[in-house]
């Protein structure tokens, strides 16, 4: 019994969605787990890893279905905003916007210029850094662990968010995201099951 209700927990949660996030002036969601900077990456990750989370960037537009998709439908559900809240230092990015963005090989650039240096087409996008980046050549596509292009449902982003959290693509032999993703969706579907 104990499981069938541990199982139907985790079923409501991914199923229902607390609430979408409020636009902004520039006609981007904002949500409390995104902050704002001063748009240089290098000090954005020193604050992440002071407070012992991980940086990601998020890249939207103004108009963008699949962006309002993930704000109304995934990222309100509160087992992935408590997620995002407590583990990531989240910056969003605007892909035509003209803020500037120090990168972390010292370029700056527009969002806007700066989403074309890193061959960026798609919103949303998140790309999720490591602890640490080398400040010489290196860009933060060439550093992020992980890019995630698009919009996907509650559970793989939820599953995207643990595998870069926990660091399971540095584990030696460990599993890749994709089966680390089918493994979490086996136990779950076993879970509800019993």
């Amino acid at each position: 019994m104990t499981r069938f209700l541990a199982a139907l927990a985790t079923a409501l949660a991914f199923a229902l969605p607390a609430g979408a996030a409020e636009l902004g002036d520039d006609g981007l969601h904002k949500t409390d787990w995104m902050r704002e900077t001063f748009l240089d990456l290098r000090e954005d990750l020193a604050e992440a890893n002071a407070e012992g989370k991980r940086l990601a960037i998020i890249f939207e537009q103004r108009g963008c279905i699949y962006c309002a998709k993930m704000h109304e439908e995934v990222f309100p559900r509160p087992e992935i905003a408590d997620y995002l809240r407590e583990n990531f230092f989240v910056v969003q990015l605007n892909l035509h916007g003209a803020l500037e963005v120090t990168d972390f090989d010292g370029d700056v650039r527009s969002e806007r210029d700066m989403a074309r240096k890193w061959g960026l087409l798609f919103t949303p996008t998140m790309i999720f850094l490591p602890p640490d980046v080398e400040e010489d050549d290196t860009t933060a596509v060439q550093a992020a662990v992980v890019t995630m292009p698009g919009a996907f449902g509650a559970q793989t982003t939820y599953d995207m968010l643990v595998w870069v959290n926990e660091e399971r693509y540095a584990i030696e032999d460990g599993e890749d995201f994709q089966r680390y993703h089918a493994r979490m969706i086996a136990e779950r579907q076993a879970a509800s099951a019993q």
